[in-house]
Order: structure tokens, then sequence, then C-alpha cells
């Protein structure tokens, strides 16, 4: 769990990804920290959290202005993209939202082992993502460990 944000990380503001994340039940935090939006320090987050977790939730950076990093951030570390979770996050966002969602450049990432998912840092957001995360984690993980696929992609 890494929270991007510069108000957050100087005190300005509260936290409100971590608690959400933390009550939901679905996933164990085992790491969180919060971050200013520096790509060398998401980076940094992100290589850590993904040495100590499978799933690596990072909350904000992804809009379009110029403090949004964390995609780039996470970009530059990860050995694949999955497009399909941000894909998956803006369209429930849109039906939520509307319009404002495709603003968001929500993505997946896989970084070492892990899987990596960048999206908004606003509490409806966040809990969109767990709700994503929680359907396809165990997928993806499985695919990750070489498993192979499961169901009607068996050959």
């Amino acid at each position: 769990m890494i929270v991007t944000s510069d108000s957050v990380y100087r005190g300005l503001r509260a936290d409100e990804a971590t608690p959400i994340v933390s009550s939901d039940g679905r996933f164990e935090v085992v790491f969180s920290r919060v971050v200013p939006n520096d790509v060398g320090e998401i980076r940094a987050a992100v290589l850590e959290a993904s040495n100590l977790a499978d799933v690596v939730l990072v909350t904000g950076g992804t809009g379009v202005s110029p403090r949004d990093v964390t995609v780039e951030a996470l970009e530059s570390i990860a050995s694949k993209r999955v497009p399909g979770l941000g894909e998956e996050h803006r369209r429930r966002s849109y039906l939520r939202v509307g319009a404002r969602a495709l603003m968001s450049r929500s993505e997946g990432f896989v970084v070492g082992g892990a899987l990596a998912f960048a999206s908004p840092g606003n509490p409806d957001a966040v809990k969109v993502a767990l709700d994503i995360l929680a359907e396809v984690a165990e997928h993806c993980l499985e695919e990750l460990r070489g498993r192979g696929h499961r169901g009607a992609h068996q050959g």
C-alpha cells in the first residue's frame, strides 16, 4: 500500500486510502508508506513493497497534472503492463462519476513477482480498485508463478 500525495506527505491532508484498505478485510497490509509525487520516491517504495507483497496498490498520481507521475514511475520498473485493470477501473468509475473517470491513467503492472496497480487516490476509486483486485489478483499471481491458465484458457 503506497499513497502518493504531496499534501498527505507534508501532513496537510489526511491519508484516506490506507484506512480503507486496512479495514477492507480482503487483503493484508504488509507494507504501507506515504510518498510525495516524485518518480524516484515512488519507484523505490514500489520496489521495496514488491519484495514483501504479492499485490501492491499505489494510490494517487494517476491524473494528467504535471505532478501526477505514478504511472511513469511504475512503467520504469515494470516488466509488463496489465492494461485491463485500468480499463476496468475507468469503466466502473465512469458508471459512478461520468466522463471525469476518463481522465484517470489507472493501470496495472508486473513489478518483480508482484501485481502493482496504480489507482486514483480518492476513496471511491480506492474501493473500486480493491473490488477489481479481489476479482483478479489470485489468477494473475498464478500466471506470474507459471501455474498456467485455468478454465476456458486451457488447451
